[in-house]
């Protein structure tokens, strides 16, 4: 069993068995900050840049205290070393998480110090690597709004990571107790979103299609990298809309994400999403490309 690493981007290391949070942290009674989820592999943190540059958006937009970047770089740097330390080539899952701090004394532009800002890396579940193996069955969820609606209603946060994550994991769990892995999301005037924790990618030939960001999602760093990569091997990669029958018609479909990179879906439904062996030859360098991918700073 790996061992997890804990440091406080205030503080330094942390001891990850003892109590952390003040019991009015904003994180735990309103949800009220962000996160990122980011991959450990082979002592390195994939896809750093994307993710910081997320990061920072999501603060402007929640408007917590802008991020003491230097500080976050180095306590990020520090936790990959001390888990390669401890733990040799396991997989890690990092998490980045940054909240308004106390209620009682809250954190703002004048008093960043008050923040709560933590980096921790715990082992990858072992689900992780069935997933990438074995694909994932979905079920189609509506999520109640429409494409436009983060447009109308920016304060709604919708393509904001934060902490705020209830109605995902009460997605997740409908799923499962109806049998599925994961979900997608639509949007109630028909257009594919995005699942709970990952992007969803359409593969048709050597073409690859995920809905727009302006669609109301979460901009997708593991697809941000999968595109560059992608077009730089000759393959199109392409934002656009995305109706659920798209997903049936293409020759696979992938949930994309920072840790899990890139489990083919399986079932839709009641819809088995199979390969030949034309499609089964090109989900495997599908799958290698994405691996590919990640492994940028």
């Amino acid at each position: 069993m790996a061992t997890p690493v804990l440091f406080d981007v205030h503080g330094g290391r942390r001891d990850p068995q003892q109590p952390l949070l003040h019991f009015d942290d904003l994180a735990v009674v309103r949800g009220d900050g962000i996160f990122e989820t980011l991959l450990v592999r082979d002592g390195q943190v994939c896809n750093l840049a994307r993710h910081l540059a997320r990061f920072r958006d999501g603060a402007a937009r929640m408007d917590l205290p802008k991020p003491a970047m230097a500080a976050w770089d180095s306590t990020i740097n520090a936790a990959a070393v001390a888990w390669s330390l401890a733990n040799g080539d396991v997989e890690g899952q990092m998490r980045l998480v940054y909240t308004r701090g106390r209620e009682s004394a809250p954190a703002d532009h004048d008093a960043p110090e008050r923040t709560t800002a933590l980096v921790m890396i715990s082992e990858v579940r072992s689900s992780v690597a069935q997933s990438r193996a074995d694909g994932v069955a979905v079920c189609l969820l509506d999520r109640g709004y429409t494409v436009d609606f983060g447009a109308r209603a920016p304060w709604q946060l919708i393509g904001a990571k934060t902490l705020s994550y209830a109605a995902n994991m009460a997605a997740l769990r409908h799923a499962v107790a109806a049998g599925f892995d994961d979900v997608i999301y639509t949007s109630s005037d028909g257009q594919v979103l995005e699942g709970p924790r990952s992007s969803v990618v359409a593969v048709t030939g050597r073409t690859l299609r995920t809905p727009p960001v302006e669609s109301g999602i979460l901009p997708g760093t593991t697809v941000a990298a999968l595109f560059a990569a992608a077009r730089e091997e000759g393959w199109d990669a392409e934002y656009a809309r995305l109706p659920p029958a798209d997903l049936l018609a293409a020759d696979s479909v992938w949930m994309c994400s920072s840790v899990t990179i890139a489990a083919r879906v399986t079932r839709i439904d009641d819809d088995e999403l199979l390969l030949d062996e034309q499609t089964g030859a090109a989900a495997a360098e599908f799958a290698e490309l994405a691996s590919r991918a990640i492994a940028v700073a």
